[in-house]
């Protein structure tokens, strides 16, 4: 009899098990949907830009990239590696090291890891039609104590640069009024601030600017 229960119960650990799987979100869809905003924008039978959703190996550390684009208006698309896509943000005048200088950066979609070495012109027509080029890659991480999804949420994100021209600590500030991130409100842009952040990399304003 007790052998009877036990198997019961097993299958139906089982039944449960297999239940609550498919209700589970995959890696695969949770990307997907996150890309599922810069896809909409664009028609790659068109643009070269890379659609995303190919299967890549999970990097070792956690990339970011800096494209200078040549679009309508000229800036600099900053884009950090984080849970299986590009968080990107566009900063109108580029980074600056001089801590007194506050630089505006919009939030954008999110776009594909693949994005981070793509380099070449968006046909006029496209959405950023222009052209894009790599300013600087490297890998970053979250400053010590700072959790960079918490930071989503509050608006408050803090990091370290391992680049090739930007290094050190960083910061992007979310504007009051600003939207949460994943917010699709139409109309509401969600503006931050990017900061360089006291330490040995700082410069002062006197100090030639990174090019």
């Amino acid at each position: 009899m007790a052998t009877k229960k036990a198997a019961k119960q097993s299958r139906t650990r089982k039944t449960t098990a297999k239940a609550t799987a498919k209700r589970m979100p995959t890696a695969s869809s949770v990307v997907d949907e996150q890309l599922a905003k810069y896809r909409s924008m664009r028609d790659f039978g068109v643009t070269d830009e890379p659609a995303g959703g190919h299967k890549t190996a999970k990097p070792s550390e956690l990339p970011f990239v800096i494209q200078k684009h040549a679009a309508t208006r000229l800036h600099y698309d900053f884009r950090l590696g984080w849970n299986g896509v590009l968080k990107s943000w566009a900063v109108a005048k580029g980074p600056s090291y001089v801590v007194a200088d506050k630089r505006l950066a919009v939030e954008v979609e999110d776009h594909p890891m693949e994005y981070g070495g793509f380099e070449g012109i968006i046909p006029k027509g496209q959405y950023g039609g222009g052209t894009v080029m790599v300013w600087d890659h490297g890998t970053w991480e979250p400053q010590p104590g700072h959790s960079f999804d918490e930071g989503l949420k509050s608006g408050s994100l803090k990091f370290i640069l391992h680049g090739e021209k930007l290094k050190g600590k960083w910061a992007l500030i979310r504007m009051k009024g600003g939207r949460f991130a994943g917010d699709t409100k139409p109309g509401a842009k969600p503006n931050w601030l990017l900061i360089k952040e006291h330490d040995d990399f700082e410069r002062g304003p006197d100090d030639p600017p990174v090019t």
